[in-house]
Formats: C-alpha cells, structure tokens, sequence
C-alpha cells in the first residue's frame, strides 16, 4: 500500500501541475497563463507566482504607467486568509508606431509580472490550494484591443521546504534579474525649473556607459512619457538628463519616482525615488545627489558663467550712456591729481571699489529678499508662474528700450552728469556708485539677467556673478587711470554705438521666449494664450510711453501718453498674469480605449475635440470652465474629463470626428452610464448649455 501511495504521489502532482499548466488563456494576439515559482506551498510561507504574458510579434501590452492605453491589472480571488502583494513590474522599454512615435511604456515577447503571496498559517498538508486571478490587459499593434482571461492555478499543500517548479523555477529566476534594482553605490539627484526636471546619475567607478544607454520612466505621469530627454556627461563624470514635466501632471510633486533603464550591463534598471529639489539642489547624500564643485553651489558651469558675467560687465562700457563717461572720468581724475601718476592710479582703484561696493549691497539685498525662501530651496521663484510672468514683462520693457522703442533715465542721466564734478577719493567713490545705479541707466537692462541669476543661485555663486560684472565694468578705468594717456585710442561716439545696443536687445527677447516657454508647462493652454495677449500689451504700453512722452510735445500730450502707457500696462498685467490651473479640471488624454474603459467603470466622460489653433475651441474653454457652476457640477458627478487634442495630425481623432459626421473641431461630448449614445453639444458653449446637457445626460429619464 504505501509502495502504490509513492507511486501514486509524483502521478497526483503531475496531474495538478498539468492542470494549472492547461489554465492559459488566449485571447486575441495574447496568451495569458498563471504560473507558480514553487511546486508546493508551505503553510505561512511566501512564495512567488507570476501572470505570464507571451505576445504575437509586433503586439505590446502596458506598464504601471503606460503612457496612452492603460497597465495590466490582476484581480485576485484568493481562499480566507491568503494575502497578495503588489505587481512587481519588469523594466519596461518604450513603445512606438511604424512612424517612430512615442505611443508609451511597456513589454512584448514574453513577459512575467511577479506577485508574492502570503498563505496562512493554519493550511493543512496533504490538500491542496487552488488560487484564481482576473487579469485584464490593453494589446495594441496598429490598433487597440482589451483583454481578459480568468486565471487559476492548483498546488498542492506540504509541510517540508519548497522546492523549485519543475517547469517554472529556473525560468523565472531570469524574470527577476529584470525588475529594477535599489541605487546601491549610484549617487542621484533631481531638481525642478520651470517646465523641466534636471536628473544628475553618477554611476559606480568602473561602469561603461554613454547617455544614451539610459530612459527615466516616471510612474506618477510627472515627465513628459513621449518627449526626448536629452542627456550629457559632465566633467566630473556624471549623467544629466533634461526630463521635460508633463503639463497633465502632478502640480506639488514631492519627490520623483520611477524606474530608470540601463540598456548596458547586468544591471536593467535603477528603482529611482528621491526628493525633487530646485534648480541647484542637487547635492547631499550618497543617494540625493552629487557634491558640488564649489561651496555654494555653482555647478560644472560655473566657471563659464562667471566668464559671462565678466563680459556683459565689459559691454556695459559699450552702452550709449557709460562709454562717453570713460575719457570725461579719467580726464576728471587727471586733473584732480595734477597729473601724478600715483594719484591718478588711486583715483581709479577707488573708483572701481565704489563699483564693486555698489555691486555687492545689490547682490546683498537680493539674497536677503529671497532668504524667506530658503527651506524651499535656491531657485524656488521660477516654479511659480507669476514670478516667471513678472521676469517677462521686465524683460521684455528692457529689450524694448535698447530697440530703441523708449528711453528711460535721462533725468537720472542728467542728475549723475552734474554730480561728476565732485573731488577727491571721496568724490571717486560716490561718483562710482552713481554711475553704477544713477548715471548709467541704461546698463539696467544688461543687469536683469544678473539679477535672475541672483534669484537662483547660492549666495556665494550670487556675490561672484555679480563682482565679475563690476569687475567688467571697472575694468576700463582700471586700465585708463594706469595709463591715462590711452584715452586718446578710445574711439569717438558715433551712430556705431546705436547700433550696437539695438544688437544686444535680441539676447533679451530670446530670454523673454524661453520665459515663456516655461509658463507653457505651468498654465493651462488658455492660460497661456492669455499670458501672449498680456505681452502684447505690455509692448503696446512701452510704444505708447515712447510715442508720446519722449519726443518734444506739450505737456498735455505728455500727460496724456504717461496715462494711456499706464492704462495698457495695467491690461497687460490683469491679462497675462498666470494663474495655476484648478485642482478640480484635470484633463485625460482621449483614446478609444480610455473611453471604453471609463464608461467600463461607470463613468460620466466629457470629451472635447479641440485644437490649438481653434479660436472657438480656446474661447469655450475659458467662458465654460471658468464657471464655479459647472466645476461644482462636474464634481457632483464623478464627470471624468477626456481631451482629444488635434493640434497636429491624429488620424484616430479624424476618424472619431467622422463617426460623428464632423471634419471640424470643436466637437463636445457627453458620455453617462447606461446611455450607448453620447450627447452632442453645440459648437458654440456657455455655462448654461453645458450644465443642462450634464442634466440632460445623467437624469434617470
């Protein structure tokens, strides 16, 4: 008899691992099958099982977070007493469309997504377990399609130690060396500015690897999933990737989590999760971020940045209102010292102390004005649009001035012209600040940059910014008051100089585009659109101030062009400021297969075709969404809110729009459980028309 019973066992088993092996499931151009990594379970014992997913060639299935489409889910149907953990996802690879298009993040071939299960302590050996899963999965190739299969799985309960499956235990020990691994040995550290995240990898010494070898894969939809992220290799050997912010996610991130793909070595991926920091954040501990090159915080750049502050300080010499002074203040210093060398030289280093002195008190008080700041880390102002709008206007009034659109400062210009007189090192002195803050007004807008750096660096990197631009601008009478003599090379001012300062104002509207480029990935698109139309009144504010203030006239007409300047500024501002988008509109991206699996869930979708360059398409946005009326509604009703953007080409948008008898946008519409069809709205909306259709929609008639 227990000869028979020991024949009889291995029988039994083959027989339960032939019948959880005759569980998979295939449906469409995937074969789904649950598959253990033991081949007996231990009463209070974890183990592994894995949904086994094998693709026909060209499909994909999604990751965790799977860019369009959406990731695979697993319901379990476990006995009393059984726990699931989390899927344990594999390093994913991006997917794209025949054309090289990003379509999102996830797997072909076969893949294996791992699960622990934990089962009580009180199973009794000699029976056995049978475990149940729902998986449901999107696959795509050319087109999507969703799937599902009910998964089961029978092992049989013992009390000795587990033993490998006989079909599946070696091959999932691959299927682990897949999954991300914890950054041991790496050092990483992320910042945030504006619309992108700067993440910095040291690797480990020794580790072959070219920025190319690496993909961040964000799992909170914080980085943009199908937009490149350039990368290079800084001096000291580490990796810095530009990650561009996805406009749709999270506003308060934290922290950035994800998964970051190696395509080299025995390593596929690093588990990342650190702060999200600001712009020169990035330094601390072995896993927050490499040491800077220097106390304060300057970054592999810094040097070069110090070089620039250097030569804007000499071309502030170049401008209009300074170059002239050059030979009139050395002269002044000649005659003040009767022609003594020494003297002369010392009227000069004074002169230059005064610039530096001036330089410094400025630095000083902007470090002090943002030292609130602090805990929020250097570089906090320019996550917030309305510091960032503010930075625009300024600039842009500045680069305006130097196309020669108005001038200001010619009072002050006039006041630091008759204070030149003053004698003595003292009048050196005092004569230096003047002509920093007083008498070269027209230097301010060369300063605005120095002034966004002060904002963003360390306050040591702030204070060297700003002494290489006085250094600059001492410079030259550093080297006249040594050699005064020299004057007489200096040439004449002439119209040369005009144009050279109408020349430097396109460094400044290039600052002002990539201004707001930032503000597109913190407002809304309507947002933004009014944040241009802002701008374009602030330049007419400026036309209008140079128009009638500046050239002769009565002084009614002057009176008159300061009040309508003032008038188009104040526009441009109550236009333009930014304003964050609303907690409660939070926009999906449209997909067939988002429709279809919200309207699965039991939700009411509005969609909306829209586009860009669609005035009508913008115009409804901002009257409808505005209304507190309609967010209290959509927030009654669970409304999720679907976007089909047609700003460029979308044939799936095209042929959704011909389903329904369109070739245009706008098209909105309304989707509500139980109802197969969607109402359509007009193309023209108000609050009103689409609060009733919400009603119309979701009543019980």
């Amino acid at each position: 008899m227990k000869s028979l019973r020991r024949s009889l066992g291995p029988l039994c088993a083959f027989v339960l691992l032939s019948a959880a092996h005759a569980q998979s499931v295939r449906q469409g151009a995937v074969e789904a099958e649950l598959v253990p990594a033991v081949g007996s379970v231990q009463p209070g014992h974890a183990f592994e099982v894995a949904v086994r997913l094998v693709h026909d060639p060209h499909w994909h299935t999604y990751w965790l977070n799977p860019g369009t489409g959406y990731p695979t889910s697993i319901q379990w149907a476990l006995p009393p007493g059984w726990q699931a953990g989390e899927i344990r996802w594999p390093v994913p690879h991006v997917l794209q469309d025949a054309s090289g298009k990003i379509i999102g993040h996830g797997y072909d071939g076969e893949v294996f997504l791992l699960v622990t299960l934990t089962p009580p302590a009180d199973l009794r050996p000699g029976t056995s377990v049978t475990l149940q899963a729902a998986v449901a999965w999107l696959m795509c190739r050319d087109v999507c399609m969703p799937g599902e299969a009910a998964l089961a799985l029978t092992l049989p309960v013992e009390a000795g130690p587990p033993a490998p499956h006989p079909q599946w235990g070696e091959k999932l020990s691959p299927a682990r060396g897949l999954l991300p691994r914890a950054p041991e040995g790496w050092r990483l550290a992320a910042a945030r500015a504006g619309g992108t995240v700067t993440l910095t990898v040291h690797p480990p010494a020794g580790m072959a690897l070219t920025p190319a070898d690496f993909h961040f894969f964000a799992d909170d939809n914080l980085i943009a999933y199908d937009q490149p992220q350039p990368g290079r290799m800084s001096a000291d050997g580490a990796f810095v990737f530009e990650l561009p912010i996805d406009s749709d996610g999270p506003k308060d991130a934290a922290r950035l989590r994800g998964v970051l793909a190696l395509d080299q070595g025995a390593v596929p991926g690093l588990q990342v999760e650190v702060p999200l920091g600001t712009a020169d954040a990035v330094q601390g501990s072995k896993f927050q971020g490499p040491s800077s090159k220097m106390a304060g915080g300057g970054g592999d750049s810094f040097p070069g940045t110090l070089a620039l502050a250097l030569l804007g300080g000499l071309i502030l010499n170049l401008m209009p209102c300074v170059f002239p002074v050059l030979g009139i203040k050395i002269l002044g210093f000649v005659h003040q010292a009767g022609a003594d060398r020494r003297k002369v030289t010392l009227h000069g280093l004074v002169f230059a102390l005064g610039v530096l002195a001036s330089f410094w008190v400025l630095a000083g008080a902007l470090i002090a004005l943002r030292a609130g700041g602090r805990e929020l880390g250097w570089g906090f102002q320019l996550q917030e649009p309305g510091f960032v709008f503010a930075l625009a206007v300024l600039l842009l009034v500045f680069a305006l001035n130097l196309s020669g659109l108005f001038e200001f400062g010619l009072a002050a210009t006039g006041v630091g012209a008759g204070l030149q007189m003053k004698s003595g090192y003292a009048g050196s002195f005092f004569t230096s600040v003047l002509a920093t803050v007083v008498a070269t007004p027209c230097s301010a807008p060369f300063l605005a940059p120095a002034l966004g750096a002060a904002l963003t660096l360390s306050p040591v990197a702030s204070i060297s910014v700003f002494t290489a631009i006085a250094l600059g601008l001492s410079v030259p009478y550093l080297l006249l008051s040594a050699f005064p003599a020299a004057v007489k090379l200096l040439p004449r001012p002439g119209a040369w100089m005009e144009t050279f300062k109408q020349l430097m104002a396109f460094p400044l509207y290039a600052t002002v585009g990539s201004l707001v480029w930032v503000l597109a990935g913190q407002t809304p698109d309507t947002g933004l659109l009014k944040v241009l139309f802002g701008l374009v009144f602030v330049a007419m504010a400026v036309w209008a101030y140079g128009r009638w203030t500046q050239h002769g006239g009565s002084a009614g007409r002057r009176r008159f062009g300061q009040a309508f300047a003032a008038v188009l500024l104040a526009a441009g501002v109550l236009v333009g400021y930014p304003v964050k988008p609303s907690s409660e509109i939070v926009w999906e991206k449209w997909s067939p297969e988002t429709v279809a699996r919200r309207r699965a869930e039991g939700k009411t979708l509005y969609v909306d075709f829209t586009a860009r360059w669609c005035a009508t398409c913008q115009s409804n946005k901002a009257v409808v969404f505005s209304s507190a009326k309609v967010r209290a509604a959509l927030r009654q009703h669970g409304v999720v809110l679907l976007r089909a953007d047609w700003t460029s080409r979308d044939p799936l948008i095209t042929e959704a729009l011909a389903a329904f008898h369109r070739s245009a946008v706008p098209l909105d519409l309304i989707y509500a459980p139980g109802r197969p069809d969607p109402l359509i709205l007009p193309e023209l909306l108000t609050p009103d028309i689409v609060l009733d259709g919400l009603a119309r929609a979701t009543s019980k008639d």
